[in-house]
């Protein structure tokens, strides 16, 4: 079985005054408060949800 990678991602951007569905993308992702870090595995479904929020999000090493 091959070791499953993951992806660190910090919220670096309020959600006030974004639309809907920005919110429910990080609420989605485990992010609801500012410079909280989260870690996923890295997914084409995690990936597109960081592609949606990238000014709202950050990804750090690891």
């Amino acid at each position: 079985m091959a070791d499953k990678k993951t992806i660190t991602i910090k919220q670096i951007g309020s959600p006030i005054r974004r639309p809907e569905s920005q919110r429910k993308i990080l609420i989605g992702l485990g992010l609801n408060k500012m410079h909280k870090v989260v870690t996923r595995q890295d997914t084409p479904e995690v990936r597109g949800a960081i592609a949606k929020v990238p000014h709202m999000v950050k990804i750090l090493e690891g």
